[in-house]
C-alpha cells in the first residue's frame, strides 16, 4: 500500500492552479474534463512525479462546511515539507502570500502557515537537521 493521491478543496479551481503552480512552485500533471468540473493534479518538481494532490472543487456542501470550519479554527488542511523554511517564508511573502504563523520551533520542526487563497491554511516545515 502506498500514497498516490490525496486532494483538498479549493473554492475556484483555476485560481488555485495558478497559486499551486505559480507561486508555489508545484507542475500540474493532469487536468481531465469531469462534469462542470476538472480533475487537476499537480506534483512537486522535488519529489516522486507519481504522487499527486487534487485540487478539489469543495462543491458538496459538507466539504465546504469543513474547509470553512477548519480554516476558522486555524488548522492546516495539508503539511509541505521545505528544506529552507526561512528562505521560503522569504520567496512566498515576496509573492504576496499571507502568512498567519511566521516560522516557529515546535520540538524537532520549525512551521509556518499560510492561506493558499483558495480556502485553505497550509503548513509548511522543515526538519531540524541532526
Amino acid at each position: 500500500m502506498r500514497i498516490r493521491l490525496t486532494s483538498i478543496m479549493v473554492d475556484d479551481q483555476d485560481k488555485a492552479l495558478r497559486f499551486y503552480t505559480d507561486v508555489l512552485g508545484f507542475k500540474k500533471k493532469r487536468e481531465i474534463p469531469v462534469g462542470e468540473f476538472r480533475w487537476i493534479t499537480v506534483t512537486s518538481p522535488e519529489g516522486p512525479d507519481d504522487v499527486e494532490l487534487t485540487l478539489e472543487p469543495n462543491a458538496n456542501p459538507a466539504g465546504k462546511a469543513f474547509q470553512t470550519a477548519m480554516f476558522a479554527q486555524g488548522i492546516p488542511i495539508a503539511a509541505f515539507e521545505v528544506d529552507d523554511i526561512a528562505g521560503e517564508f522569504k520567496r512566498l511573502s515576496g509573492h504576496g502570500v499571507v502568512f498567519t504563523k511566521q516560522p516557529m520551533p515546535a520540538g524537532p520542526v520549525t512551521l509556518a502557515v499560510f492561506a493558499d487563497t483558495c480556502g485553505n491554511l497550509i503548513q509548511i516545515y522543515q526538519v531540524a537537521s541532526a
